[in-house]
């Protein structure tokens, strides 16, 4: 995906659900249809804030079955890179946004025998078109979502009242914790775990599903890692011969964008591979932030995912 095959969407509801999160609907500027999307999947929304171009990449929470509109949850984080309070703050009802087509890196396995959902916080994003289309096939699903309280969980009411006894919640400030071990001991043969939250959430359900038995093509997940800042860097194209610097508040591939270099991407969000960049040399150390490439990959230093990757150093030279 460029820049070029973005689409222009209006935004025609804005709601609170929680303390901090806001819910979104999103239709076609030119009111038609958009485009058909499947449950896990996700979006990445383009904000123009003048000097700066945020590009976030959100769940879709809308039903798949309903293309006539989007929805989406942002998640206000104070002290972040803009985007979540550029949403909040200055994107109302009737704001202009450019969106990406739907792309989905957490799909239901559609042959689980039963699907075993682990939400944390705004990680429950995926799960709400997940669960619309599992419940639309009649599959065997329960949801355990972990919040710090009422008050700061997202949708709870609703999930509760559309699903009943499917949906199981869980208060920090009532001492309640998720019984992932408990949860997974009981569990039939086939059955998937896919867990969406904070990285620690997702590496101890992870973890606690290894060492439970789980195979590993039955345990999914999925977090989006915002750019984080460091020191500006400059970056040098090989192919292009060009010199490009990187703001300490950029990602290399928003420093690129900026340039009008339109280099490719999909989750903007370490995710995917999509932005994955051979490495010439580096005039420093690369600060791997994906969720890509391996551990040995990450130690050749042979590969950078644009995306999300900065170096503690002066430069790097890139295949571009």
């Amino acid at each position: 995906m460029t820049t070029s095959s973005l689409r222009h969407v209006r935004v025609a509801e804005v709601e609170p659900v929680a303390s901090r999160i806001k819910r979104f609907r999103l239709v076609s500027a030119d009111e038609t249809p958009l485009t058909q999307f499947s449950g896990g999947s996700h979006i990445t929304v383009c904000m123009n804030a003048g000097d700066r171009m945020f590009r976030n990449p959100y769940s879709l929470l809308s039903d798949p079955r309903d293309p006539s509109s989007y929805g989406i949850g942002v998640l206000r984080v104070p002290g972040s890179r803009g985007g979540s309070e550029y949403m909040h703050d200055r994107v109302g009802v009737g704001s202009k946004l450019q969106i990406s087509a739907p792309l989905n890196l957490f799909p239901p396995v559609k042959m689980a025998r039963r699907h075993i959902l682990v939400a944390g916080g705004i990680g429950i994003t995926p799960f709400m078109s997940m669960m619309s289309e599992l419940d639309a096939l009649g599959a065997d699903f329960e949801l355990h979502y972990g919040i710090r309280s009422l008050d700061e969980g997202a949708f709870c009411t609703l999930l509760q009242h559309r699903y009943g006894a499917r949906v199981n919640i869980y208060s920090q400030d009532k001492d309640q914790l998720v019984p992932l071990e408990r949860v997974l001991g009981a569990q039939p043969l086939g059955a998937h775990m896919y867990v969406c939250g904070p990285k620690p959430m997702i590496d101890w359900a992870i973890r606690t599903a290894t060492l439970a038995g789980w195979p590993q093509e039955n345990i999914h997940s999925e977090q989006f890692t915002a750019p984080p800042s460091g020191r500006p860097f400059v970056v040098k194209l090989t192919r292009s011969a060009r010199e490009i610097t990187v703001g300490g508040h950029q990602s290399i591939l928003e420093a690129l964008e900026q340039n009008g270099i339109d280099a490719p991407f999909l989750c903007r969000g370490g995710a995917c591979g999509q932005c994955e960049t051979a490495v010439d040399t580096c005039d420093g150390f690369i600060e791997h932030n994906d969720h890509y490439l391996t551990e040995a990959e990450k130690a050749a230093g042979r590969k950078i995912m644009i995306c999300v990757s900065r170096i503690s150093g002066n430069a790097i030279s890139l295949d571009l």
